[in-house]
């Protein structure tokens, strides 16, 4: 069931580079974990502001890639997380979660209703 229409996933995809980005501050992350968040909240706005959907601001980038990138991106931050602890030292969950959350929202997003309302 695809409950997150395009202008709803927008949203949440800057939250993430919010959440990302806040992570290391908040959390007390250093090292590693804390360079991973920072480049994923860099690498999550990039592809959030250059995807074609409502509030994408250069909307270069289809939908359809931006969908496929996430597919990847959760799983493979559950993964990295559980099979290399110590990459992640301290921060762990927060990684597992945020693969987590990435997945859900690429599960429940209607990534058809970028092309028709953007």
């Amino acid at each position: 069931m695809k409950m997150l229409n395009a202008s709803i996933h927008s949203t949440l995809d800057y939250a993430t580079v919010v959440v990302f980005a806040s992570a290391p501050t908040l959390l007390d992350f250093s090292g590693a974990p804390a360079v991973l968040a920072y480049l994923l909240a860099a690498v999550h706005l990039a592809m959030t502001v250059l995807t074609d959907m409502p509030f994408g601001l250069v909307k270069i980038i289809p939908m359809r890639l931006h969908a496929l990138v996430e597919m990847l991106v959760g799983p493979t931050l559950i993964a990295a997380a559980l099979l290399a602890p110590s990459l992640v030292m301290g921060a762990q969950g927060f990684f597992v979660a945020s693969g987590v959350a990435i997945f859900a929202v690429w599960l429940l997003s209607d990534y058809a209703s970028a092309t028709k309302s953007a």
